[in-house]
């Protein structure tokens, strides 16, 4: 349990990265995380798109906005995973949305990003998850069909510096017993 704490409280965004290459054991270990992660009803609804050629991290780069402080992480990193979720799965009961909060990919591929940057950072490896970007473009340059979405972009590597947590909200800032 307290490795598992430590891996947690350690997990940094990194947003720059040394020019050293991610080991194939290293992602195979990361893909992995993804695959033994829970989801509604087992759906498993996750696509990983693994994007190691520069000219696609630059197409990729620049559906982020110039302000993005991650712009630079995805043609920085040697690897950029692509987390797609496919539609009217995850939440559905035989075709029929069953949740208050319709499809409930985000939540699965929110799970499964979790287990790539607690993974990756077990292995000394950083990652930083990319939301604020042109998903519609995204979607373009990873060829991705009708009925699946890009979710989030996350760049891995070794990490070029070290940096500090940031402020963490007190336990009993956020915890309620019974009612609110």
């Amino acid at each position: 349990m307290g490795e598992l704490m430590e891996i947690i409280k350690g997990r940094r965004s990194i947003r720059r990265f040394q020019e050293k290459e991610v080991p194939e054991e290293s992602l195979n270990k990361i893909l992995e995380a993804v695959q033994w992660a829970p989801s509604w009803a087992n759906t498993q609804c996750w696509e990983i798109i693994v994007v190691k050629d520069p000219q696609n991290k630059e197409r990729l780069q620049g559906t982020l906005p110039k302000t993005n402080p991650a712009s630079k992480a995805m043609v920085e990193a040697p690897v950029v995973l692509v987390v797609c979720g496919k539609l009217q799965s995850s939440g559905y009961y035989k075709g029929q949305v069953t949740t208050k909060h319709g499809d409930w990919f985000m939540f699965d591929l929110g799970i499964a990003t979790q287990n790539i940057c607690l993974v990756a950072h077990a292995q000394g490896l950083g990652t930083v998850i990319i939301g604020l970007f042109d998903h519609n473009k995204a979607k373009e340059v990873v060829a991705l069909p009708e009925g699946y979405e890009v979710v989030a972009m996350v760049p891995v590597g070794y990490p070029a510096k070290e940096s500090s947590a940031p402020r963490r909200r007190e336990i009993s800032e956020f915890t309620h017993y019974e009612r609110f």
